[in-house]
């Protein structure tokens, strides 16, 4: 027989008859219904996060120019990512599973983001409460959302930080400088000016009675100029007469010296020619034999005789040089005569101004009396100005200086740290209730829950779901069912067994309650194992075929991998009346060091499955124990 033979006998005995034809057809759409359900329902998880019951705490107080929690909770309930829900507290609620995970803006939110601005930089924190227990991935999303959160109070933040702290201190700082040094120029010159000012107003009361003095001085000068001017009007007339005189005496004394130097010289004339008459004497009684002793004798006689000669001679000369200087002196006297004569009119002319302004500075100074009374009721009050301005600058200066410290002058650390909340002004506590170790770890409750279902499955590939001889037998049907379960139940066991002894110790994922999960484990297999025992014995070979359906279904519906509220709402029944979601979230909560109380629900849940299924098997042992030819010879055999 050839091949092509055997393959079209095969085929023909296959689809011989209406249910294995149904039964190609359905293998036929396995791959269809796998592939469009897992698609369906994971298409765009992200589109329905809307759907992800997530807590909302604010606390935020707000600061002076921020509310910070408040915008950043009207962005979040405005954008709808999630199904927000505003709360006081949310951690008994993440604890229990009613949201997935918790946002809290604490008091001092916004007073953070703006304590650059207090020269005491902190970031601001927010706490992110997760529980991988509720679901791992779910984390994985808050963190994300939270990051762009992050992000976004940052740049608001960081922009307005940066606006008000960077432009603004160093600006304020160099002119606060500034101020303070020309208050403090300001302080010290109102201080100068306040004591000068005082010296001022004793100088004022000083200047005031000495103008007082000098007032009544000018008046008295005023009137004796007064008197000088009439006194003094007549003198350029007696000037001129006292001119013309002395200048008559002086020609009348040119005129005396002249005549007494003619004959002065006459005199010194009749002196030289005795002289040389004594000479010629001499010389003559020299020739005459003369002795020179008698000579002398005659010379000495002869010169007692013209001695009154001589001494009148004298005289002469004398009285002739006198009278020249006498007539010098008179000439000079004349001429000073003459210069009085002719200065005297303008002398006149200058006491006559001088006694003009005489009148003028006895007019000012009684102006200047008068403005400097004034002055002297004022300068009081000048200088008790001063006073307060001094103060008042003193106080300016105090505060400016002050000021100046109290502006931000920072050193390299904490304007690093200023710089880091001004760029990073928000930071992240996680506080994380329970934590899956690893991404492996975080899947293993929805990956041990599939192997646990598998493993179930293909034990009917070799048991037989009930005994036929037993059901010939007539035994009662719950012991036929629980007979034909046992066998599948004890293999489960040992699946489990060393499934959980390779994932412990091999791949290292080590749970938090091991016994507990070790246990759950044990709950899930023997109630897939009745399942499917129940499927098998109730419909046969078709039972499989339903296995592999309800595989398919809680694969979508169960919330593996993302939160189970991401898929579609159409499956949400599928989630809440098929058991792999309850055989996760228990696996989750033992693994994760979640609370406990929602695993009693789920091991509940699991246990009516289980007596639901061998309710089930129980009917269809009852029902098989009627033989009848199709049972004999089945159309359809897997």
């Amino acid at each position: 027989m050839s091949a092509l033979r055997m393959a079209f006998n095969e085929l023909r005995r296959v689809t011989s008859g209406k249910l294995p034809k149904l039964a190609v057809l359905a293998l036929a759409l396995v791959p269809l219904l796998y592939a469009s359900l897992y698609l369906y329902a994971n298409k765009d998880p992200y589109a329905n996060l809307n759907h992800v019951p997530a807590a909302l705490v604010v606390k935020d107080k707000g600061a002076k120019d921020l509310n910070a929690g408040k915008d950043v909770a009207d962005e979040l309930l405005t954008g709808k990512k999630f199904n927000w829900k505003v709360v006081d507290d949310a951690d008994e609620g993440v604890r229990k599973g009613e949201y997935i995970f918790a946002l809290t803006l604490p008091e001092d939110f916004s007073e953070a983001l703006t304590s650059a601005e207090q020269n005491k930089p902190r970031q601001g924190v927010l706490t992110l409460t997760t529980n991988d227990a509720n679901n791992y991935l779910g984390s994985t999303i808050a963190n994300q959302v939270v990051s762009e959160v992050r992000r976004a109070v940052t740049a608001k933040v960081s922009t307005e930080a940066a606006d008000r702290l960077l432009l603004g201190f160093s600006t304020i700082r160099q002119e606060t400088t500034k101020a303070a040094d020309g208050a403090t120029q300001l302080a010290d010159g109102s201080t100068t000016l306040r004591d000068k000012l005082g010296e001022l107003d004793s100088g004022v009361q000083q200047l005031s009675t000495g103008a007082v003095t000098a007032a009544n001085g000018a008046a008295q000068l005023r009137d004796g100029t007064h008197e000088l001017r009439s006194q003094t009007a007549p003198l350029p007339d007696g000037a001129k007469k006292i001119a013309d005189g002395a200048r008559q005496v002086a020609t009348g004394n040119e005129t005396a010296a002249t005549q007494a130097e003619e004959y002065a010289k006459k005199a010194q004339a009749l002196v030289g020619v005795l002289d040389q008459a004594n000479g010629d004497i001499a010389n003559r009684l020299r020739a005459l034999g003369f002795t020179e002793e008698q000579v002398q004798r005659v010379l000495t006689t002869i010169g007692q005789v013209r001695q009154p000669v001589d001494d009148a001679n004298g005289k002469v000369q004398g009285a002739a040089g006198d009278l020249r200087k006498l007539a010098t002196g008179a000439d000079q006297v004349a001429d000073g005569a003459e210069q009085l004569s002719s200065k005297m009119p303008g002398l006149v002319a200058g006491v006559v101004k001088l006694d003009d302004g005489a009148t003028k500075l006895a007019d000012g100074n009684a102006q200047l009396r008068d403005g400097l009374q004034k002055a002297a009721t004022g300068t009081p009050q000048l200088k008790d100005g001063a006073a307060k301005l001094a103060d008042g600058s003193a106080q300016l200066r105090d505060g400016l200086t002050g000021g100046v410290n109290k502006i931000p002058n920072q050193d390299d650390p904490t304007r690093a740290a200023i710089a880091q909340a001004i760029g990073d002004p928000v930071a992240v506590r996680g506080l994380s209730q329970t934590k899956a170790a690893t991404y492996g770890a975080g899947l293993a409750p929805f990956f041990l829950g599939l192997a646990t279902w598998i493993g179930a499955f293909v034990l009917f590939l070799l048991l037989r779901p009930l005994s036929r001889r037993a059901l010939a037998a007539g035994q009662s049907a719950l012991r036929v069912a629980v007979g034909g379960w046992l066998p599948g139940a004890l293999l489960g066991i040992v699946q489990v067994l060393v499934m959980f002894t390779v994932v412990r110790f091999v791949v290292d994922i080590e749970p938090s309650n091991p016994v507990g999960t070790f246990g759950f484990l044990v709950l899930m297999s023997l109630t897939f194992v009745a399942i499917l025992h129940a499927l098998n014995a109730a419909f046969g070979a078709v039972g499989k075929f339903l296995g592999l359906i309800l595989l398919i279904l809680q694969l979508v519906s169960a919330g593996g991998t993302f939160p189970w509220q991401t898929i579609p709402v159409p499956l949400y029944p599928l989630h809440y009346g098929l058991p792999m979601g309850y055989a996760v979230d228990g696996l989750r909560h033992l693994m994760y060091g979640g609370d406990l109380g929602s695993v009693g629900k789920d091991a509940l849940i699991l246990l009516a499955w289980l007596v639901g299924a061998l309710a089930l098997a129980s009917v269809a042992a009852y029902k098989q124990r009627v033989w009848t030819a199709s049972k004999l010879k089945p159309e359809l055999v897997l």
